[in-house]
């Protein structure tokens, strides 16, 4: 398969991207009663859970699930495996939106959101201790980051597409891109692993509210060992995902040569969460717990997970790939809600779950990521190797044994 990226074209209104027009609308509707309303108009927030759904799946899930271009970068540039290029580009593009989604739900999540131009604008007003702020300044420094490292794959565009005055501009930056990419990788690999590991540091000033299955000292350790799995795991789903929808040959292959490190990440995750339980004597709890059993659901599906990861050494199955990517998603997505909203207890008569109106607009946040994506590699070189269609018939969407 040739590594060169190239656009995938092809029509955009396809019942599927419809369907995602109708989401988006429905989430906007939502969000103009929010900026209009306030935050009592459509969520179910109060002063005993002051984030919800906003912030457990769109911020913090959906970070980890915008880490595949930190995980594939750190692969490719860091540990030298050049053969897992192709993957660099659409990983880059997950992760850029998935962090731009993640930046709008804030918005959405903050009472003042107008005020979050203070954060930088007005820099000697900062507080430096609060790590809310850590995660923000890295969080916006790394789109910005993310959006340089894709920058190439619309220069190219204009190097190719016929008209002259971007012609020349891509011909001008593209060299300059190459001569920067080493300083551009360097801080998109440091600021993902700060702002990862101080979302599971938040949690540390709460030892009274978390439960004590998920608050220990080493949640910056965990959080930052579930980007990187969940990372892994969506480039995965991605690569299926980008196959069948748009006929590309599947990298049946190529992915099962990685599954051994995402085994890996999530072996080294369970074994650093149930040693640090063992250090604070709390084992225990995971058979005595009330809520143990969203323990164990996290692990013996990160457990699934790992031993399908492990198969693809031997038996390389885009099925097996696909429900091993979907198996350490869900486990890795389930911890980062349970600890920010199951084990999080503020105190008695507090109760919490999401309204319609926070649902609608999750769902047309999550619309507009896919809408963009669809848009992004049809028209831009993104993914490479476009070639034979994927068989439909097949009940995953997946031929067994296909090869790349």
């Amino acid at each position: 398969m040739s590594v060169h990226a190239r656009p995938v074209g092809g029509k955009l209104l396809t019942p599927q991207f419809k369907l995602m027009l109708i989401l988006w609308a429905a989430g906007t509707a939502v969000g103009l009663v929010r900026f209009t309303r306030g935050l009592g108009a459509v969520t179910a927030l109060s002063d005993g859970y002051p984030w919800g759904l906003w912030i457990a799946f769109d911020v913090v899930v959906g970070t980890g699930l915008a880490s595949g271009g930190y995980a594939i970068a750190l692969l490719v540039y860091v540990f030298n495996r050049g053969r897992y290029h192709p993957l660099v580009r659409p990983a880059l593009l997950t992760s850029l939106l998935g962090y731009a989604v993640a930046g709008v739900a804030v918005t959405f999540d903050v009472g003042r959101w107008w005020a979050l131009l203070k954060v930088p604008l007005l820099p000697w007003r900062w507080n430096g201790t609060s790590v809310l702020l850590e995660v923000a300044l890295c969080m916006m420094a790394y789109v910005a980051v993310l959006a340089v490292e894709l920058s190439p794959a619309l220069l190219e565009r204009w190097r190719g597409g016929g008209h002259a005055g971007r012609a020349r501009v891509a011909a001008r930056w593209l060299p300059r891109l190459d001569r920067a990419l080493p300083l551009v990788l360097a801080l998109g690999l440091v600021l993902p692993t700060m702002h990862q590991s101080s979302l599971g540091s938040l949690l540390l000033v709460a030892p009274t509210k978390v439960h004590p299955l998920w608050h220990t000292p080493a949640l910056p350790l965990l959080f930052l060992l579930t980007a990187f799995a969940m990372g892994y795991a969506i480039v995965y789903f991605e690569a299926i995902f980008s196959a069948v929808a748009f006929g590309r040959r599947l990298e049946t292959r190529l992915l099962g040569q990685l599954g051994l490190f995402v085994a890996g990440t999530l072996s080294v995750f369970l074994a650093a969460r149930i040693a640090s339980l063992a250090a604070a004597e709390r084992l225990s709890l995971t058979v005595t717990s009330p809520i143990a059993f969203f323990f164990w659901a996290e692990t013996l599906l990160l457990v699934a997970a790992i031993y399908l990861f492990l198969e693809q050494g031997v038996r390389a199955s885009p099925r097996a790939q696909l429900q091993a990517s979907l198996l350490a998603l869900a486990g890795a997505a389930l911890y980062r809600i349970d600890a920010f909203l199951v084990a999080f207890d503020p105190g008695a008569g507090w109760r919490y779950f999401p309204s319609v109106g926070e649902i609608l607009v999750t769902l047309g946040l999550v619309a507009t990521e896919t809408m963009v994506y669809v848009v992004a590699v049809r028209r831009l070189p993104i993914l490479a190797g476009v070639a034979e269609p994927v068989r439909r018939s097949e009940p995953a969407g997946v031929e067994e044994g296909a090869a790349s």
